[in-house]
């Protein structure tokens, strides 16, 4: 009857588990009760038995309920991981447990890193696994996003693209060097901040040496969010990680052994 509370409370309000169960098994467990057994749970998280070779690694958002009279509600950020597609977890303003738990996989060599281009997740990054083995990569699709922001001539922005596809960073500074727009000088210093992270991605695509988008956690977090993000949810604060980590039992398959 725990687990069964406990798989339907990662799914649906405490509100609406409450009344599903009752239909479900004719027993009545208040939503309070099911919030408290989901806040005492501590659920161990996997470990990879196979060893993780690719690791991708973004941020979400949850919207924290004000205890202050007449304060609105505000939206803080959670960091989710996702080894090689299989396993996630969530960490809300923790993340040194996200990275003593990736640090305690099997780590292999060499190590795909892969993440949009916020400086917390590189600086994350950098404390997982060592730099001999970690090969850091950009999203190509945050790339291409941020290129575009540039705007001009299509078939320049087309011709850049098809260089970055290749990793020529150089080429494409060197194709917008006479222009003095405020967008590219930004661009311009976005890939050199991340020139290490941006690879021929023509190449890795062709060779299926790795991913070349953090697509995988992108999806994660979209499934945390309809857990968390549900219509009117509000969370205090110290509701968060447990939720989360209920969430994450739930689409690691925990809950269903």
């Amino acid at each position: 009857m725990e687990k069964c509370c406990l798989l339907i409370s990662a799914n649906e309000s405490d509100q609406m588990a409450e009344k599903d169960l009752e239909i479900f098994t004719g027993v009545k467990i208040s939503h309070s009760t099911l919030h408290r057994l989901v806040k005492r749970q501590e659920f161990e998280l996997p470990t990879s038995k196979q060893g993780v070779q690719e690791i991708t690694l973004d941020g979400g958002k949850v919207r924290l309920r004000n205890e202050s009279k007449g304060e609105g509600c505000c939206w803080k950020d959670y960091k989710a991981v996702c080894f090689d597609n299989v396993y996630s977890g969530a960490f809300f303003q923790n993340n040194q447990d996200l990275i003593d738990w990736t640090n305690s996989q099997k780590l292999l060599h060499p190590m795909y890193c892969l993440g949009d281009g916020h400086a917390g997740i590189w600086k994350i990054f950098q404390e997982i696994g060592d730099a001999e083995q970690r090969q850091e990569i950009l999203d190509w699709y945050h790339l291409k996003e941020n290129l575009y922001k540039i705007g001009g001539s299509l078939k320049r922005l087309k011709l850049a693209e098809n260089m970055l596809w290749q990793g020529k960073i150089d080429e494409v500074i060197n194709l917008f060097k006479e222009m003095r727009k405020k967008e590219f000088k930004t661009f311009c210093n976005y890939l050199e901040t991340h020139r290490c992270r941006i690879v021929n991605y023509q190449y890795y695509k062709e060779e299926s040496i790795s991913s070349i988008g953090s697509g995988t956690v992108e999806s994660i977090i979209k499934r945390i969010g309809l857990r968390v993000k549900i219509s009117g949810a509000q969370w205090n604060i110290e509701s968060v990680p447990s939720i989360l980590s209920l969430r994450c039992a739930y689409l690691n398959g925990q809950l269903s052994i």
